[in-house]
Formats: C-alpha cells, structure tokens, sequence
C-alpha cells in the first residue's frame, strides 16, 4: 500500500483527496495519516510501534471526524503510549467494558463465571466455589479493577486465608481465582493471571486420608453392625447400599429414583452428578435391589431415593451416614462416609487370582465403584 509523504494534511488537501485503484494512505505528523479507499470514503489512522511491533488504530471517519478532531484522537493515543499502554488494547477494554457495563471489577466478572459454572460444576462445588469467592476474595478485591490486579496484591489475599490455617481453602481460592482470571483474559478485560506467579508462595496443606477399614475381618464387622443398625429405615438404606456400590456419599445421598432401574438391575448416574463430569452405570447386586424394593414404599413417591428428615424435597444431609456410623461406635480415625471407596480399593487390588485383577483394572470400575 503506498504512503505518500505530504508537508502535513489541511481540511482542503484531505477534501479533495482523489481515489485511486488500490488504496493508499497520505501522511500527517506524529503517525496520523488518511486512507482514501477506491469507493473514495477516507479513514483516519494512527501508526504506532508498541514492544517493537509496528501497529495501526483507527481514529475516525472523514468527514465525520474533521482533521483538527483526528489529531486530538492521536494526541489522546500517544498519551497512553507514553504511559506504557496499547492503544488498541486499551480500546477493546473499552469496548469490552461498554458491553458489559461495570463488569470490569473482580467480583461481577467472578458472578459472571460463577454463573456460567453453575450446569458445570457439582451443587456442592459450585456453592463451595462462591462461598470462598465471597468470604475470602470479595471483600478485599471485589471492587478493583480486574486487569490491575498483580501477583503480590493475590499473595495478600491468600495469605489472609493461610494464616488461618486454612491451608487447602487458600490453594483451591487460588485455583479458582485463576479461572476467573483466564475467563478475564478471554472476554477481553484482562490481560494476564497472576496467579502462576504464586506457584510455592503458599505452604503445602497436609494430606488428608479419609479414614477407611481396610482389615477383612474389621470390615465384617463394620457391615455385622451396619445390619444390626436401629436407626430410621432411611439412614440405615443408605448404610447398607453404600458397601455395596462404593459410590461417593454426596452421589448416595442424592441419589433419585428415576436414576433407578430395578428391572435391569441399573442405576444411571448422570454427568452432572458426577465429579468427572462422566455419566456412569452402577450395576446394583441382588442385594442391593433388595434394599432398595424395601424402601421404595416409603420414598418412592418423591424425588430422591434418600430425602433428608426436614423436607422430602432435599436429599438426606451429608453427615447422616457419618453419624450413623458414630452411633455405631466407629470413631473419626476408623472409618467415614467416603471409607467405603477406600476400603473397595484397598481389599480389591490385595484379593488374588485374574478375576480379581481384572475387575479392578478397569477404569470403570474404579470410577464407579
């Protein structure tokens, strides 16, 4: 495209630019230059290098935009320049901001995402999600400007929640901070994370083993117990299917009866239930079909197979199995609710023979059972 040099443009010369066949650009002063196209409409453009890359922005329309207007349209852009900042950016920050109003500031940018998580993630992660936003981010960052936020201004965040000796809550706020950074990032109203820059700041939180018997005779004592159970025929349901299809307690508990087909002996977790966001099988045993013909009178009208005690229409509460098994007399060091995966685990890869082996191997069973 041919630039040709002129001893600076007046509102006369622009005015009776000709078209030509291909388009060509007149220069001004300071990198403002007219494009005259050959439909003969003329552009205003600002030539500028930013990190050692030439670039252009566009500064209006002629005649809209007069010569004198396109000139303070470059002034503007070279006052960004001077301070370190793209014009080109800066204007689809600009627009990004118009588009989405005040969503420019953590806290509506991070309700943004949240939102767009909600069908994503599990319930009890999406509202673990927003709790820690609103608990440990929002109050000290939730008004700032999301592109100004840098790396050591994150670390005090964080720090707030590690020196309350919530070492994991720290690390999984700084995972989701990150997220709703890249989200930033990728709608045009950040340009970087600064949450990579964090990587070893933070004190590694201690690894928690969920407590699981994984003695054969301990565990035929623990389902003696679960069968000799006196609490409701609910809980105790539970109970006694969860040894059976070693599936996590929140997927237990929020089981539902349309999940549930008796007939083949099935029960078809969904994707959205899942951890992995994979639907599942469960092949439910005789006995488990048994269990669940015996309650199915009771809640079998409702929506869930397990209904918590206050409201039919909630599932039964996360602690329930743990209490039961309180009751029982197992203690928090001896078994929990998530126990009985770690107890299939365990007992199925120490059992002996290829039947065994086989079972375990196979990356369905092991997600889940």
């Amino acid at each position: 495209m041919q630039l040709l040099a002129m001893a600076g443009l007046s509102e006369i010369r622009v005015k009776n630019l000709a078209s030509r066949a291909k388009v060509y650009r007149v220069a001004d002063a300071e990198g403002l230059c007219v494009e005259v196209n050959p439909s003969g409409a003329r552009y205003w453009r600002y030539r500028y290098r930013f990190a050692g890359t030439a670039k252009m922005l566009s500064v209006g329309t002629y005649p809209e935009i007069s010569l004198k207007e396109a000139r303070i349209n470059r002034d503007k852009a070279r006052a960004l320049l001077r301070d370190g900042v793209d014009p080109s950016a800066h204007r689809r920050l600009a627009e990004v901001a118009r588009r989405h109003g005040a969503a420019t500031t953590v806290e509506p940018i991070a309700r943004e995402w949240l939102e767009k998580q909600r069908h994503v993630l599990a319930d009890i992660t999406y509202d673990k999600a927003k709790w820690m936003l609103e608990s440990f981010a929002f109050p000290w960052i939730g008004a700032r400007p999301i592109g100004e936020i840098e790396a050591t201004e994150m670390l005090s965040v964080l720090r707030r929640v590690e020196e309350q000796g919530k070492l994991e809550t720290a690390h999984r706020l700084k995972q989701r901070c990150s997220q709703i950074f890249r989200y930033a990032i990728a709608t045009g109203r950040a340009k970087r994370d600064p949450c990579p820059h964090l990587r070893g700041a933070l004190a590694a939180p201690k690894a928690k083993n969920r407590a699981a018997i994984t003695d054969p005779q301990a565990f035929g004592g623990l389902l003696r117990a679960i069968d000799g159970y006196s609490g409701g025929l609910i809980a105790s349901s539970a109970l006694k299917l969860a040894p059976l299809v070693f599936v996590r307690p929140g997927e237990l508990r929020r089981a539902e009866w349309a999940e549930i087909d008796l007939d083949n002996s099935e029960w078809r977790l969904p994707a959205e239930k899942m951890k992995m966001r994979s639907a599942h099988i469960v092949p439910l045993s005789k006995q488990a079909v048994a269990i669940l013909k015996d309650l199915q009178p009771l809640t079998g009208r409702g929506r869930y197979v397990f209904p918590g005690v206050r409201s039919l229409r909630s599932p039964m509460s996360e602690n329930t199995i743990t209490a039961a098994l309180r009751r029982m007399g197992f203690s928090g060091t001896e078994m929990s609710g998530h126990g009985f995966r770690g107890t299939a685990s365990t007992l199925l890869h120490e059992m002996d023979g290829p039947a065994s082996s086989s079972s375990v191997s196979s990356p369905t069973w092991s997600e889940t059972r």
